[in-house]
């Protein structure tokens, strides 16, 4: 048995078969698992090669509390379907990969089998291997992380043999946040085995159970677009090496497990403590409930909050759950930002923190019921932010309010930088800012992703509660109390509209106006068409400056047209002060797009003839 350090054990193993429970560090059955030792070549040219040696029983592995090894399930015996390079790269969803890993949802087959996830996982580190110069001291490694989805340790357990192929380490982390998962490339510490080389988070965010996905992280930060598609096309031709025979001996590899969970809450924790002076437990006397809709994100309430002296009694949803049977975890919905009014509202609490799946969003909401997300969230961030760094930009997405303009720019004295939807777009804008001069410190989304220069750009849902903690604490300290006030007088005067909404205008890819051209074309043939409309129109007025899409001021409100990052959909929003302001920008918008027969106008229609 190798030596134990006080963090983890390092072993070599073939899992024939393993059982789960689960548990917040999901774990295996140890006495079900055959352990082998084996020498892995590295990959090479795309062609993968492994050699199995003898096999060594070990017994007793639960009783350690930490550092227990993983049990891999072996690859399957049913045989290997053909896949061909484009099926790989319908998987790419801008900078992350998501495809269905579940059966059971009819129209939905498949495409995110335990093959194809090998043969992603053995790209990437392809691609890391590229980029990274190898430790004289040992092999790269890579960790992995996942959220609460019922197909995560499928995946995980093939994730993990597509690293092993490819002759890099595996360090699994079992159940874990996104943000944590790029914060263990920045860690110095090696009794955790850190800082990883490279790490993949198991999601799909909030999407339904049936789906799954993987984002990827080196120290500079989340992988981008281009760098997908390249790992794509390598699984590709990866995938078209893997075989079944042998199954037993693929799936064996050293894998090392490590409870990274605890020095990332850590370093939340003691975030709060500094911003109060350094004490104890800052948030002592504050009532403050977490819900994280059977996600990754229950650690908070228990890791984070009660360490620093809250109560959480009436924190709901923490234990995960992959059928997510109560709301879908995610900020920006509506049944699932009222589940959480409703528990702030039922325990007299003086402040709700809601996250996503993976935790890489979150919205509040104080005492009075009252939601921090979208605009409002943006809103408290950047009075935070402008306390700290005044006069600087403050980076959004593009659909963001005028009034929040106003309020950054009139009422905080920063300046409000709108750029294009996709939270990588945001904050990779906010880095560029920066590169040139422009000082920015805050990138977010309405969806409420958001990154803050301080943290190394990480989007990271739980440090911008942090943020929101930091605030409590420090007014706290100071004899400034108040619970939750301070942080809505922070956003006094922010000026909102009467009237939004978003309707969805889908292009339909089979008729005949398309003539096999593609949706992206067309889409931006409808915006240039609606620009000409525009000019033409006294009442209306084109945004000076717009990175997305056309935006338009008119009738008291304004419209955003603009085509999707991903599907064949052009969403429009309007917002305005009153509904019949907003039909008016609607009728507008509908009487330019009606030449275009390939466009569903029906969302629309039924608006503005409601």
């Amino acid at each position: 048995m190798a030596a134990l350090s006080g963090k983890i054990i390092s072993h070599s193993l073939v899992a024939k078969s393993c059982q789960q429970n689960r548990h917040f560090n999901t774990q295996y059955q140890p006495d079900c698992c055959n352990l082998n030792k084996r020498n892995l070549r590295p990959f090479l040219g795309g062609n993968l090669a492994w050699s199995a040696i003898s096999a060594v029983r070990l017994h007793g592995i639960s009783k350690f509390n930490r550092g227990i090894v993983y049990c891999n399930a072996a690859l399957s015996t049913a045989a290997i379907s053909s896949v061909e390079k484009t099926d790989f790269l319908k998987l790419q969803n801008g900078s992350d990969i998501r495809g269905v890993a579940v059966a059971g949802v009819e129209g939905e087959p498949v495409t995110l089998t335990e093959p194809v996830t090998e043969a992603i996982a053995s790209a990437f580190c392809a691609w890391l291997q590229k980029r990274k110069k190898p430790h004289s001291s040992r092999r790269l490694r890579v960790s992995i992380g996942h959220d609460s989805r019922i197909s995560a340790q499928k995946l995980q357990d093939a994730v993990s043999r597509g690293i092993s192929r490819a002759g890099l380490d595996v360090i699994q982390y079992g159940l874990a946040s996104t943000p944590a998962m790029f914060n263990c490339t920045l860690t110095e510490n090696e009794d955790f085995l850190c800082p990883a080389d490279g790490s993949i988070m198991i999601t799909a965010s909030h999407l339904p159970y049936n789906r799954n996905g993987f984002k990827f992280f080196t120290n500079a930060g989340g992988l981008g677009k281009a760098d997908i598609k390249e790992i794509l096309e390598l699984a590709a031709d990866i995938y078209k090496t893997l075989t079944n025979e042998g199954a037993e001996q693929i799936a064996s590899q050293s894998v090392r497990k490590v409870e990274y969970m605890d020095i990332y809450t850590s370093n939340l924790v003691q975030a709060v403590r500094k911003a109060a002076g350094n004490v104890e437990k800052p948030l002592e006397g504050f009532h403050i409930v977490v819900d994280a809709g059977n996600g990754a994100g229950g650690f908070f309430a228990g890791k984070v909050l009660e360490p620093l002296g809250a109560i959480t009694s009436g924190s709901q949803f923490l234990e995960p759950d992959g059928m997510f049977p109560n709301h879908i975890p995610n900020p920006e919905d509506k049944a699932a930002m009222e589940s959480i009014t409703k528990a702030v509202l039922n325990n007299k609490a003086d402040l709700g923190i809601i996250f996503d799946t993976d935790v890489d969003r979150s919205a509040a909401v104080d005492s009075s019921g009252r939601e921090f997300n979208r605009n409002r969230l943006i809103a408290l961030m950047s009075a935070i932010v402008l306390e700290e760094h005044p006069g600087t930009t403050i980076v959004t997405d593009s659909v963001t309010s005028d009034g929040l303009t106003t309020f950054i720019e009139k009422k905080l004295g920063g300046k409000h930088h709108r750029f294009k939807r996709g939270y990588k777009n945001v904050i990779d804008e906010a880095i560029r800012l920066n590169t040139v001069g422009e000082e920015s410190h805050l990138a977010i989304e309405t969806s409420g992703h958001g990154a803050l220069k301080e943290n190394h750009w990480l989007d990271d849902g739980a440090y911008l509660m942090v943020k929101l903690l930091n605030k409590l604490a420090s007014a706290k300290a100071s004899g400034k109390g108040g619970g939750s006030k301070v942080l809505t007088g922070l956003v006094e005067g922010l000026d909102e509209p009467g009237f939004a909404v978003e309707l969805r205008l889908k292009i339909d890819q089979t008729h005949a106006e398309l003539k096999g051209g593609s949706f992206r074309e067309y889409g931006e043939a409808v915006i240039k068409h609606l620009e000409n409309v525009v000019d033409s129109n006294p009442k209306l007025q084109k945004a000076p400056v717009n990175y997305e899409g056309v935006r338009v001021s008119g009738f008291g409100g304004w419209f955003l047209l603009r085509l999707s990052l991903h599907d064949p959909v052009l969403p429009l929003n309007i917002e305005a002060s009153s509904k019949e302001e907003a039909v008016n920008l609607g009728n507008a918008v509908l009487s330019a797009v009606r030449e275009f027969p390939a466009l569903d106008t029906t969302a629309l229609d039924k608006f503005v003839q409601a």
